[in-house]
């Protein structure tokens, strides 16, 4: 039986680099998209509520070249019946033990051999759900905190280009700074 924990057995995708590129007016229209697909493929499970999230969501805002979306889902149980209708489409779930993070199940579409959408589904009333989209109306409101923010982004993906999670934990200053209205 493959080890799934052992990084030897990942795909390529998962431990890709972290790089982070200029923003592209592209994303939101293929958010959009990736969002129609979703919902077609998962309205027969009832999830409906979709949201175009981080920082492709952000105009302007340099970006890892991932769309992230957010979806709405009433019960972790689904998860065989979600993977029967995303896996065909490219989708690949990380399960929780992979992904460390409970409040969230999370699916990775690939396209060319690396991550093009990361597909992130809550239970209604998650607080990780409402700070996501905070975080992004912020953004949007505020210009000054865009930049700044594209330039703290493409320092740590200097210094963290083979650790996405570094990478990620080094943005949480900020993000919180943000959410608590100290920026």
């Amino acid at each position: 039986m493959t080890d799934h924990m052992d990084p030897e057995n990942w795909p390529a995708w998962a431990t890709e680099p972290v790089e982070v590129v200029e923003a592209n007016s592209a994303w939101s229209m293929q958010a959009q998209e990736e969002i129609a697909q979703l919902r077609d493929l998962l309205q027969h499970l009832n999830i409906h509520t979709f949201e175009h999230m981080g920082s492709t969501s952000i105009p302007g805002l340099s970006a890892k070249p991932i769309i992230d979306l957010m979806g709405e889902v009433q019960s972790w149980d689904d998860m065989d019946l979600i993977a029967e209708r995303l896996n065909p489409a490219g989708w690949n779930y990380v399960p929780p033990e992979l992904d460390g993070r409970e409040y969230r199940r999370f699916w990775v579409r690939v396209k060319d051999g690396k991550r093009a959408v990361h597909l992130h589904l809550m239970r209604p009333g998650e607080e990780r759900w409402e700070r996501q989209i905070r975080f992004r109306d912020v953004l949007r409101s505020r210009p000054d905190l865009v930049k700044a923010y594209a330039e703290l982004k493409v320092k740590l993906a200097d210094e963290n280009k083979d650790d996405r999670e570094s990478y990620t934990a080094a943005k949480t200053e900020f993000i919180i700074k943000v959410l608590d209205g100290r920026l």
